[in-house]
């Protein structure tokens, strides 16, 4: 945005030099990226963001050095005439009120179109612009000046001479200003007379309708259009105008007859025109927004660190035209309700009252500072056993995924969620987004298990088949009450294929349900967690007869099993992959078990392996908790060597086998010691499972 100094000075009292306004805007956020110098003039051009369109005119630069100098602007309104007169009411007729919320219209008569002096050429050149002819010289003045686009039109050539504003009809066209022929369709507005087109709205004139040397009369438009159409078409037609970029950011709507006043002042002096009837129809009223503060002062100083009073505040705010409310005390006495002002869009909530109070106040006084936590980014009290739990995967081969936070629908069914997370009582379980940032994933992930299993299809596609993967990350459930989603951390593997041997091309052993097993069990270990077991179960996504739920203590807090046929089908597995997912919030949220570290044994144990036939109903949790239950204190270690089915078992049986170690602290044992502890063991599991030692 080109910006002319003297043009400045014209429009507000500054004893600032060309180099200290230059500073002072790119101070309170209008950056002046140059300055050129032009005649007796300099220029400057100024990087405005999108949410500033006030700033797209001199006038609304000179507000903002207003405020930085503390004085005001000069009066320029126009004594020119404005009020609609009633016989004029038929001049303008809007349609279609919900994309031109105000239209007004100016007839001048008797104008002769010649040159523009020299002074009004060298502002427009100043600021790149090409002089015209002297109307169309002023209407583009008027617009850098005050802001609003306008557009005029030769009445005479105007059918009935009246303005009609509605949508095009599909198939209608214009050749604009440009000589170019533009198809329309009913999606954009137009201005027209009794018959067809004169403009683009918001875009562009009409060739057929412009000002030519031979034109007398005249008809001013200065409208406010629907921002998000005039940026539509402009699009659609692949035509961008100073006009349109000033309309799709926003203008003002309530500074539209003074831009008009101004227009017509000018072309009567510079012009010789004669104002003549004047209409303004007004169908969509301007509201203000309301933004509520309880106290601005301590806002600004929370959000930024200034420490700008009240006064200083709304002074800055006065100054910019967001004024206090008259029935702010009235509606709450422990707050203030500001009003944006007309030119000002980007004004909705409390923040953007703080920054306006702080880009005066000034940003370069903001102090480096910490930002204080609220729960995120602190350290928190499970962060070194989750960094243990991490470690520990880690050393047993597992590489740590991360997948995104948002899943699509078809995930909701085929697997079944770790305990507590979702209340059943709610007709909306989960939690979904209205804007996706992935095309279909619209839900919030209720858990892990869709990415993690997404990345180890991923490294089969790439012809790796030994994977073992695991992730710790939130998933989310809708709840109720505060309308606040549900956030829980979980921790979720995945293993398939072999075991790998370090330095060896040779793959091991295939992996299995053990090995997710343990390795839930050593990660929480490590963790402090020691009381960890699982217990046979079905879940949805596992298959039946190898699945289980995990539980510390009483409390189940997941499952971990093979994938289920239907599940592995999907993502079409065509070999064995095994999974767990568990809440491992609630399992660090108590307290850890302390680690007691004891000496090596000095005595060598005997080992025993014994197997038992036993019904598939009979888990291996059940023989070990047998063990336990003799309470020998000789045996020291009672663990899982093997399984067996097939051949000399029926089809409903198998084999288990365990290997029970017995050590004393104080001598070697021997066999005969060994024998009768080892037997009353075996006495103890058979006669109260109902099972066989297999011989």
């Amino acid at each position: 945005m080109n910006i002319s100094y003297n043009w400045l000075k014209d429009l507000i009292d500054t004893r600032l030099s060309v180099e200290e306004t230059a500073c002072e805007l790119t101070r309170v956020g209008l950056a002046v990226e140059g300055v050129h110098p032009h005649g007796d003039d300099h220029v400057f051009d100024i990087d405005l963001t999108s949410n500033r369109p006030d700033c797209l005119s001199h006038l609304g630069v000179a507000r903002e050095l207003a405020v930085i100098r503390n004085s005001k602007l000069k009066n320029k309104n126009s004594e020119t005439e404005g009020k609609p007169k009633a016989e004029n009411q038929t001049l303008v007729n809007i349609e279609d009120a919900d994309l031109c919320h105000r239209f007004t219209a100016r007839i001048l008569r008797n104008v002769k179109i010649g040159q523009s002096p020299q002074w009004l050429v060298d502002r427009l050149e100043a600021i790149g612009e090409r002089a015209i002819n002297n109307v169309a010289d002023i209407t583009n003045y008027v617009m850098h000046e005050l802001g609003q686009p306008m557009h005029s039109f030769d009445l005479d050539k105007l059918t009935e001479n009246r303005i009609v504003v509605r949508r095009a009809k599909n198939g209608e066209t214009i050749t604009t200003l440009d000589e170019v022929e533009r198809k329309l369709d009913d999606r954009m507005l137009a201005i027209c007379d009794a018959k067809k087109p004169v403009a683009v709205a918001g875009v562009m004139g009409g060739l057929a309708s412009g000002i030519t040397e031979t034109t007398t009369n005249v008809l001013l438009e200065v409208a406010y259009f629907d921002r998000a159409n005039i940026r539509a078409t402009s699009r659609k037609l692949n035509l961008a105008t100073e006009a349109s970029y000033r309309f799709e950011r926003g203008v003002d709507i309530e500074n539209l007859i003074r831009a008009s006043n101004r227009a017509t002042e000018l072309i009567c002096e510079l012009a010789g025109g004669e104002a003549a009837e004047f209409i303004d129809v007004y169908p969509t009223k301007f509201t203000p927004s309301e933004v509520e503060s309880a106290d601005i002062s301590a806002a600004t100083r929370r959000l930024t660190g200034l420490d700008v009073s009240t006064e200083d505040c709304n002074r800055i705010l006065n100054a910019l035209g967001i004024v206090v409310s008259d029935e702010s005390a009235i509606r709450d006495p422990q707050s203030t309700i500001y009003l944006s002002p007309s030119w000002r869009h980007d004004i909705a909530i409390e923040e953007d009252l703080v920054e306006e109070v702080a880009r005066h106040a000034g940003y370069e006084k903001i102090a480096d500072e910490l930002p204080p936590a609220f729960g995120a980014g602190e350290y928190q009290p499970t962060e070194l056993r989750e960094r243990r739990l991490r470690y520990c995967l880690a050393a047993l081969g597992f590489d740590e995924a991360l997948s995104y936070s948002f899943i699509d629908l078809r995930h909701d069914g085929p697997f079944q969620l770790v305990p507590h997370l979702v209340d059943g009582t709610l007709e909306e379980k989960f939690v979904t987004l209205r804007d996706s940032v992935i095309e279909g994933a619209v839900r919030m992930r209720p858990t892990i298990l869709p990415g993690l299993l997404e990345a180890v299809r991923l490294n089969m596609n790439h012809q790796r088949r030994d994977i073992k993967l695991f992730e710790i990350g939130k998933v989310f459930a809708a709840v109720g009450g505060d309308g606040l989603p549900k956030e829980q951390k979980l921790l979720a593997l995945a293993l398939t294929g072999s075991e790998l041997q370090e330095g060896r091309s040779m793959t091991g052993r295939p992996l299995d349900l053990y090995d997710a097993k343990g390795a839930i069990e050593a990660a929480l270990g490590s963790a402090g967690i020691a009381s960890v077991s699982c217990r046979a179960s079905e879940a949805t996504h596992l298959r039946l007869g190898q699945s289980a739920e995990i539980l510390i203590g009483d409390q189940v807090l997941g499952y971990v099993g093979r994938l289920s046929e239907d599940v592995a089908a999907r993502y079409k597995f065509r070999q064995a992959v095994f999974v767990a997912e568990l809440d491992i919030a609630t399992a660090l949220a108590g307290p850890g078990d302390l680690i007691a570290y004891k000496p090596l044994a000095k005595f060598p144990g005997v080992a025993r392996d014994v197997s038992f036939v036993v019904p598939r109903r009979v888990e291996l949790g059940a023989i070990l908790s047998e063990v336990s239950e003799v309470g020998i204190d000789l045996c020291r270690k009672a663990s899982f060597v093997d399984v067996y089915e097939g051949k000399g078992l029926a089809e409903n049986e198998r084999s288990v086998t365990i290997r029970l170690e017995y050590r004393s602290d104080e001598r070697t044992l021997t066999e005969e010691e060994v024998e009768p502890l080892h037997q009353m063991i075996v006495d103890q599991v058979t006669n109260k499972l109902g099972i066989v030692v297999r011989v």
